[in-house]
């Protein structure tokens, strides 16, 4: 079988590079925490082409998504995680790089989603990103043409995170 992964064409709202800025970014070793479930986000992408992830942290993954690595890529569990981490995917990566040095520290701007989500991105005083009122944990990490930023949360809008929410309504 063969997959072919196509990006709807998203409008971006705002610049705030210009063409001659230079960014730094660093790489990334193998064994830094993006985790498991980001590294699964960022195989979805052609690391070729240009663009930045908010990927959440694997402490975010579980208490917000209520993912485990020991038991959501168990094989019975591995299509519905795999179906979690790309809508998340959709929601959290902007088909261009932006690095934190990119972000006024002085000002909001707005990127949409690959799934069109507009993303309200700041930085706040120590240099680390917000995205929809998530703090980013590491800023500027770079696998290929890709800045991954780790965020403490997922980015989602809020139909996804009601369907994604525990049910209490358990009857007893």
């Amino acid at each position: 079988m063969v997959s072919v992964l196509q990006l709807p064409e998203v409008t971006l709202r705002n610049k705030s590079t210009g063409p001659n800025r230079t960014i730094r970014t660093r790489k990334v070793s193998k064994d830094e925490a993006i985790g498991r479930f980001g590294e699964m986000m960022i195989e979805m992408l052609p690391e070729d082409l240009a663009f930045t992830v908010f990927v959440p942290s694997e402490k975010a993954f579980q208490r917000d998504l209520k993912l485990q690595l020991n038991d959501s890529l168990v094989a019975e569990k591995r299509n519905d995680t795999y179906a979690v981490v790309s809508r998340i995917l959709g929601f959290s990566a902007v088909p261009q790089t932006l690095s934190s040095t990119t972000v006024s520290s002085s000002k909001e701007v707005f990127y949409d989603s690959l799934s069109g989500f507009t993303l309200y991105i700041s930085k706040d005083l120590d240099g680390m990103l917000v995205v929809n009122r998530i703090r980013s944990e590491m800023v500027d990490l770079k696998r290929g043409e890709i800045i991954v930023h780790i965020m403490d949360g997922v980015i989602m809008d809020a139909e996804f995170e009601q369907a994604v929410q525990p049910d209490y309504t358990e009857e007893d």
